[in-house]
């Protein structure tokens, strides 16, 4: 029989395994994001369809994002999004949504209903980069909580978990 040290040593290889391969992804889509030169109207033409979907069909949207560190570092974490309404006023475009966290390196896999969701502002703007020569690109950031950043929301993983979103 195997030792509860050794199958919490596994179960902790899994979780980094499983933030590795997230990092991984959130790194592409940021990439494929910045490389497409979408602009912050394009995003929210996006967020106004997710939210369309969500009131009619109780769509929740997968999204990744990082979580900075209090070393200054920053890990990926995945979570369901449920957008309520996208509000363009005064050259600022914000997204209300509520989150569900699915995966965070300190809770690991989180099922739904194991944690409660809750109600966050994002914001949307456009970002000019000099890394490769100047191109525009959108960001999404957290707007009401300092720490969560460059959320990538994808339109093609979609999952009904309205009853879980009473936040």
């Amino acid at each position: 029989m195997i030792g509860s040290e050794l199958l919490n040593d596994y179960r902790r290889w899994q979780r980094f395994q499983e933030q590795d391969r997230l990092g991984r992804e959130h790194g592409a889509a940021v990439r494929k994001l910045e490389g497409s030169g979408a602009m912050a109207s394009k995003l929210a033409e996006a967020y106004r369809s997710m939210a369309g979907r969500a009131a009619a069909e109780g769509a929740c949207y997968r999204t990744l994002f990082e979580r900075e560190q209090e070393d200054g570092s920053t890990l990926a974490c995945e979570g369901w999004l449920f957008v309520r309404r996208v509000i363009s006023e005064g050259g600022t475009t914000r997204v209300r949504a509520t989150m569900l966290e699915s995966f965070t390196l300190e809770h690991g896999r989180i099922p739904p209903g194991e944690r409660p969701a809750y109600s966050i502002t994002l914001e949307l703007f456009d970002q000019i980069s000099i890394q490769r020569g100047m191109a525009m690109s959108s960001r999404v950031d957290r707007q009401d909580a300092a720490g969560d950043i460059r959320f990538v929301t994808f339109v093609d993983a979609v999952q009904n978990y309205k009853a879980h979103m009473q936040a």
